[in-house]
């Protein structure tokens, strides 16, 4: 028994020496339960489908301090958790050389070819394969900015062609050198019509000629794969596909980002995927995509995806809601013709600290976990030089603040077999009642309940507020209150606005065109209408947009002639928008022709909406009365854009 005890030792103390040469010491596949997480079962999932997880900031996270456990609560290396849990892949991101002169690294993981190496190692140590996603660029690298490295900003494309070319296989030597299982490689990242500082086409395919011919060359059985975002824009990908196959790119995969906030409906992307599938013969993938599960940010720096913003939800931001989405980003590409793939952005970048952002702060300046430090500023004075601070997704990932793995990391592992529980509702969706001062407040008896199913049903609610708290808003003049009540066990709101009659036509544009108003073209914008998009709406789904490229451009009146009695008024219109330089905008209220007051207004950035309010319009017998927006913006350069929106015009006791 002593003789078997040792040997047993012996062998569990060589399987760490094994990993670390390149052996595997993957954890055995055990099945992933859940009493609590509902997972319809994807249909024909093909075996060798990929259930990816981007985890390019682990090291950078792991230097700062954050500890990973596993389901039982245990410490675990987070790779071996990932494995457990379904995950097939691991990709990770490679900049150039993402640290300044002094060895000061710009942030987001400071992610070169060494940290892949290292990450790479533990993805095949726990049996999982390596998706290699070169930026070509020294930071950043998405359809906003494809930079090129510093050390190669003054090179010809020849010069250039040939630096990637040797880059890239260097780099991918290094990831062979050391045993790791490399599955894919990208050549660029979200490369919307740019990649490496070239912005044509023509030299374009020169670099992903180069990164492709060194793929082949180093890991010949490795699919190369080309990355693009915005599935969304009608014939984008289309083009993309028909420039490679111009310039005959050698890729074997067409792969999208996929984000539900952003990028249109699933079915759209089946489509555009399938249609390239089925034009050139491709494989096709979902590279990137995420959802959160919580509107609450944990590190005291802003998050991406919240509550306000605009944007629109498909599925609660609940640890369910974020479950759903990838099961169904999984179930679309799985059925979209060769689709193979899908790979979930950055699961594991949660907090660092939770003390302070001065705290939080120190750790993303020293080791790089937040999205970027100040030292990026050489880089990119513009936007990370500015803008610098920590993770911007820690609500989008598939582990706490505390380091401990969500239920909804065992998607992965849940799909195949599904993981039918009796549903119960995970979300209730918040009520809405606009109430006329004269009429009478009658608050739903039922509220819209999101099941974990993610099915829809009626349930009943108790709303928390008394007889005398509704006289109370009755008799309050117009303004907005939230009612709280219980639905289910869940807390349910009500948002009661009370209002004035609003005696605009079309006061929020969604007839979905001018009626009711005049637009007044006082210079030459390149867009100048009405348009349908919900996030970028500050209610309904409709709005006046506007957008020039050229300086001094944008000059307009929107104004409505008012159908009213005598009396007193005010009036009240909003905007947003931004790059819009020096303006002059404001809201104005016309009588007889002649303007009588006016309200300034300004535009800032994307989602802050500005009000101009003029009160106390006095209307005499036999008057008219026009009220309207006058806009004139010079613009910075980029093209000043805007939104207009939420007209009213109501009367005043």
């Amino acid at each position: 028994m002593r003789r078997i005890l040792l040997v047993l030792s012996a062998l569990l103390l060589s399987a760490p020496l094994l990993a670390a040469c390149g052996g595997s010491a993957a954890p055995e596949k055990a099945e992933v339960r859940s009493e609590t997480l509902h997972v319809k079962r994807v249909e024909g999932l093909p075996e060798d489908f990929i259930l990816g997880m981007d985890a390019s900031s682990v090291l950078a996270e792991e230097r700062s301090g954050v500890k990973y456990y596993n389901f039982a609560g245990e410490e675990q290396d987070v790779f071996r958790t990932l494995a457990e849990n379904g995950i097939t892949h691991i990709r990770v991101r490679v900049w150039n050389h993402p640290f300044d002169a002094a060895g000061n690294g710009y942030g987001g993981g400071n992610c070169n070819i060494d940290a892949a190496v290292e990450i790479g190692r533990r993805a095949t140590r726990y049996g999982m394969k390596l998706i290699v996603d070169f930026h070509y660029s020294d930071f950043w690298a998405d359809p906003g900015k494809q930079m090129v490295p510093l050390a190669w900003k003054d090179m010809d494309i020849e010069t250039k062609t040939q630096a990637a070319y040797d880059y890239t296989r260097e780099s991918l030597q290094k990831l062979k050198d050391a045993k790791v299982d490399v599955a894919m490689v990208q050549v660029g990242n979200e490369t919307n019509g740019a990649l490496c500082g070239e912005t044509t086409w023509f030299h374009i395919q020169y670099i992903m000629q180069a990164g492709s011919r060194a793929i082949r060359e180093v890991y010949p059985q490795a699919l190369v794969a080309v990355h693009f975002a915005n599935p969304e824009k009608a014939g984008a990908y289309a083009n993309y596909a028909k420039k490679l196959d111009y310039y005959d790119v050698d890729y074997d995969v067409f792969a999208s980002s996929y984000y539900p906030y952003w990028h249109g409906t699933l079915e759209n992307l089946s489509a555009v995927l399938g249609e390239i599938a089925g034009t050139y013969g491709k494989k096709v993938m979902v590279m990137e995509t995420s959802y959160a599960f919580t509107p609450e940010d944990t590190d005291f720096s802003g998050n991406t995806i919240s509550d306000g913003g605009g944007i629109t939800k498909n599925y609660p931001f609940t640890v369910q809601g974020q479950a759903n989405s990838v099961r169904d980003v999984i179930d679309t590409v799985a059925h979209t013709p060769n689709g193979i793939g899908v790979v979930y952005w950055e699961g594991t970048w949660i907090t660092v600290g939770a003390a302070s952002w001065e705290e939080n702060h120190a750790l993303w300046e020293k080791y790089g976990s937040g999205w970027a430090s100040s030292y990026a500023a050489v880089y990119d004075p513009d936007d990370a030089g500015k803008y610098y601070g920590g993770c911007a997704v820690d609500n989008q990932a598939l582990f706490g603040p505390d380091g401990k793995p969500l239920e909804s990391l065992k998607v992965f592992g849940l799909v195949r077999n599904g993981n039918d529980i009796i549903p119960v509702p995970d979300a209730i969706a918040d009520s809405r009642l606009t109430v006329d001062l004269a009429g009478t407040i009658q608050l739903p008896e039922t509220v819209d309940a999101v099941m974990t199913d993610d099915s829809r049903q009626a349930v009943p609610v108790t709303w928390n507020v008394t007889d005398a708290d509704l006289q109370k808003m009755q008799t309050g003049g117009a303004a907005e209150y939230d009612i709280v009540g219980d639905a289910g066990g869940l807390e349910a709101h009500c948002h009661v606005s009370m209002v004035k009659f609003n005696f605009l036509t079309n006061p929020g544009f969604e007839d979905g065109d001018l009626t009711g108003w005049e637009l007044t073209e006082l210079g030459h914008a390149d867009e100048l209408y009405v348009e349908e998009k919900q996030t970028d709406s500050r209610e309904g789904v409709w709005h006046m947009h506007f957008w020039s490229a050229a300086a001094d451009s944008v000059a307009f009146t929107l104004e409505q002639q008012a159908r009213v009695e005598p009396g007193s008024y005010e009036f009240a219109i909003s905007i947003m928008g931004g790059d819009c330089g020096e303006t002059e905008i404001f809201a104005y209220a016309r009588v007889d022709g002649q303007i009588v007051a006016t309200a300034p207004m300004s535009v800032t950035s994307y989602g802050k909406w500005d009000t101009g309010v003029i009160s106390d319009i006095r209307l005499a017998e036999g008057q008219e009365l026009a009220v309207g927006i006058s806009v004139r913006c010079q613009g910075e350069g980029n093209g000043a854009w805007g939104k207009i929106d939420s007209a009213r015009l109501n009367s005043q006791s």
